[in-house]
């Protein structure tokens, strides 16, 4: 699925894009369709995804050739919802708003309609000189359908029900119940005396006083006479209300009650009563259900576009500065991590389901608290920016660095909160993420205890009793339009019960709120690297510490004591300035000097840039922040700053910080946005069967750096056909895709190990798929596969897979 994305329209140049193609996968797989329009007199479509056209049920080329990409001749049939369009648009635009948003009729092919949510999103691209906007169309039809019909079970009512429309002309029957079709004799001559079986004066009366108002759409009741299926006189009460509107007329659920006899009519009524409050209850709970369905799809659609704009951002960074390794290598480590939420997100949905059903795992992993924290802070970063918000980290009394955990399950719980915190948070306010280590009383295991605490709106009473609870969201002016998908507390919450913690929550309304949380870890042993023979004259050398935040500067004093150096302390850029040209004069230069970056007065940039000038080159000067190192690098680096190091400060960072910069050692880098494989599979072949190019092309050029000779098919016929051509033995490994054009990959496997050859039963079978539910699972090895890797591959699984089935 590809974007087309050229200014002359749906049907030209094609600019292919790897992320807008998983953008677009993406919005299919959430059965969302996207598109992208010029702000011009047509607002003129540039492109949509394949969801999109599903929705209006046109093909591409025929949506092209009919309207000639423009949205006004497509809403030609439909006036009033292209002025609500247009209304929103022009509406949000005079307002400054970001975007617009707006739920509307949307026609579609054959005539019939769809009510369709937009959400539009400005952009600052041009496209023949007109501003671009991406609009996202997601189809509620269902749910309006849903909450008009209520959600009525015909056959569980009192009485017999039919539903008819109301015309000039007179009633027509749409659909009725059993109940009904027996007492009417199927109804064939029901609709020649209006809503009974006979013409009377009585039903005459009732129809004169109701039926104007049944044209409105209103409620009605009455009473008409009517004849039974034997031919005896009934009495029947009439509950009407319209549930639809059908080409400009009302579309009825009528309700009789046969109400002859007195005693029945009572039992009747009080039966109705009862049916009635239970189907208000229910009513209500559905609507209550489908509102927040619709809000959690309307926040997901915000929150799934926060990562995409990093992944977009900083490639267009790392493409602008392709020369500069280090920045590269920066923006790839952002587009890593920016991947792995976008992926979490979607996750999200599916670990609450997997919480409900018992279903969701815990891995067991070696992980660094250094790399966990530092993770969620690049995530964080670019919001906490927008807000100009004060950010501090602080950790207290850590033993250990190195655990065993989930660390993407960690990760999303404290990204839940802290999202929570800068979203909640007034711009310009105060956010403090404090970690400690408390003593255990079991061996082999760390109590951890992470805090979070803001400044911002905080929370009511009542809504703290609820916090945790699935698609709730606070019922507060000041947070009204703050996006959220009301999921991810309640995740958070089930996540830290499954490893054995506590997650509590204190909060003030109009001060701010605190949670903390308590983790026991296991430990994991740090193997000690081999002691640089150059560390061993650094005990007695001095470091200058400089910080307006006294916590930090005692923490990053324990850290350096706890490697043997000694430390001086100031908290501000003047007094930095002051100890340094002080210690200069003296004979006696600091080792090294740690300035953080955000200080009131002198900022750290200007406090390293004097000190430099004062002292001269040699004394290294380290930025330390909990900020990026991007933004800032180009003033830092002008200014005589060594390097950077980001908050919190561990001991490990700190040790290489010193290496690099200080001593000037070579310390290897370190790439998660480039995992490899380490094994050799030289003279090994495999068969790779994927339709989607570009996951061909990702998936090739990984086997291939291990030594593998891969070859590719693009459907499972294909591959079947490949196979069953070849030498028995000619392919070591297969990796299957599972759906995929003309044969997928479930029915090439079990082809496959049907032929008559001797390496059918035995050849490796790998399936890689995005295809991810455990009945995916199930069904790839049923139908012969040796093992089922999910996309985005995980590179460990893939190495571990190879390993066992192809002997490395």
């Amino acid at each position: 699925m590809t974007y087309k994305d050229d200014s002359t329209g749906l049907n030209g140049r094609q600019d292919r894009s790897g992320t807008f193609d998983e953008y677009s996968a993406l919005m299919g797989a959430l059965h969302v369709g996207v598109s992208k329009h010029k702000l011009d007199e047509h607002f003129t479509a540039i492109w949509a995804n394949d969801f999109f056209f599903e929705i209006i049920k046109y093909t591409r080329e025929e949506y092209v050739a009919l309207f000639h990409n423009h949205v006004d001749e497509y809403f030609a049939s439909a006036p009033a919802a292209l002025q609500k369009i247009t209304q929103s648009v022009l509406g949000a635009l005079a307002e400054n708003r970001p975007g617009y948003e707006c739920i509307c009729q949307m026609p579609q092919k054959g005539g019939s309609m769809a009510w369709i949510r937009f959400v539009g999103i400005f952009t600052d691209e041009i496209a023949d000189g007109f501003p671009v906007v991406y609009t996202v169309f997601t189809d509620v039809t269902d749910i309006i359908q849903t909450q008009k019909e209520q959600s009525v079970t015909y056959d569980n009512l009192p009485g017999f029900v039919a539903k008819i429309r109301v015309e000039d002309e007179g009633f027509t029957l749409i659909e009725a119940n059993a109940r009904f079709r027996d007492f009417f004799s199927g109804g064939k001559d029901f609709l020649s005396y209006g809503l009974a079986n006979i013409d009377c004066e009585q039903n005459r009366a009732a129809y004169a006083e109701n039926i104007d108002a049944m044209k409105k759409g209103l409620p009605v009741h009455f009473t008409l006479q009517a004849k039974d299926s034997g031919g005896g006189d009934a009495w029947l009460q009439v509950n009407a209300e319209c549930v639809r509107w059908d080409g400009g007329w009302p579309v009825y659920l009528v309700i009789y009650i046969d109400i002859t006899d007195i005693t029945e009519q009572r039992a009747l009524r009080r039966q109705l009563e009862e049916r009635s409050e239970m189907l208000r209850g229910a009513l209500a709970e559905a609507e209550r259900a489908n509102r927040a369905k619709s809000d959690f799809l309307s926040r997901m659609s915000h929150d799934i576009r926060s990562p995409m704009n990093a992944v977009i951002g900083m490639t267009a960074i790392a493409a602008s500065h392709i020369d500069n390794r280090e920045r590269v290598m920066d923006c790839l480590e952002k587009i890593t991590v920016s991947s792995k939420l976008l992926l979490q997100l979607i996750n999200e949905v599916l670990d609450m389901a997997k919480i409900e059903s018992g279903r969701l795992e815990l891995a067991e992993d070696e992980v660094s608290l250094d790399e966990l924290l530092q993770g969620i802070v690049t995530i964080m970063q670019p919001s906490i920016a927008e807000k100009r918000h004060n950010f501090d980290i602080h950790v207290y009394e850590l033993e250990h660095e190195r655990v065993v955990c989930d660390q993407p399950h960690i990760q999303q719980v404290f990204l839940n909160i802290l999202s929570n915190a800068v979203k909640y948070t007034p711009e310009g306010g105060n956010i403090i993420f404090e970690v400690r280590e408390n003593p255990s009383d079991i061996k082999g295991y760390g109590q951890f205890e992470f805090t979070f605490e803001d400044s911002g709106l905080g929370m009511k009473p009542e809504f703290l009793k609820k916090i945790f609870t699935p698609f709730e969201r606070a019922d507060d002016v000041a947070a009204y339009g703050i996006q959220g998908t009301g999921l991810g507390l309640a995740i958070s919450k089930n996540i830290v019960g499954m490893m054995n913690g506590e997650i509590s929550v204190s909060s003030i309304h109009g001060k701010g709120t605190k949670f903390t949380v308590k983790l026991p870890l296991k430990t994991a042993d740090l193997k000690e690297e081999p002691a640089s023979p150059l560390l061993s004259p650094l005990p007695s050398l001095p470091v200058l510490v400089v910080d307006d935040d006294r916590i930090v500067c005692e923490t990053v004093s324990a850290r350096l004591a706890e490697i043997g150096m000694e430390s001086r302390c100031v908290l501000s850029g003047k007094e930095a300035l002051q100890e340094a040209v002080s210690a200069h004069r003296a004979g006696a230069d600091f080792f090294m000097i740690i300035i953080d970056l955000m200080m009131p007065g002198m900022d750290g940039i200007e406090t390293a840039r004097e000190i430099r000038a004062a002292v001269g080159p040699e004394v290294p000067i380290i930025l330390l922040s909990g900020y990026g190192w991007a933004e800032y690098e180009a003033k830092a680096l002008a200014a005589g700053i060594n390097g950077f190091i980001m908050k919190p400060l561990f001991k490990s960072s700190l040790i290489g910080a010193i290496r690099r910069y200080a001593l000037k050692e070579a310390v290897p880098e370190t790439l998660s946005a480039a995992p490899h494989i380490a094994a050799s599979y030289e003279g090994k072949r495999a068969l790779l069967v994927e339709d989607n190019a570009i996951n061909r092309e990702i998936a090739q050029e990984i086997l291939g750096q291990t030594g593998i000779i891969v070859e590719s098919a693009e459907h499972g016929l294909e591959a079947l056909e490949k196979f069953a051509a070849s030498d028995e033995g000619y392919y070591d490994v297969v990796f299957m895709d599972l759906q995929m054009p003309v044969m997928g990959g479930l029915e090439a496997a079990r082809r496959i190990r049907g032929l008559e050859r001797s390496d059918s039963p035995s050849v490796p079978i790998i399936a890689m798929t995005a295809n991810a539910f455990e009945d995916d699972v199930k069904a790839s090895k049923e139908a012969g596969m040796n093992a089922h890797l999910s996309k985005p591959l995980d590179f460990k699984l893939l190495e571990r897979a190879m390993a066992e089935y192809l002997g490395g």
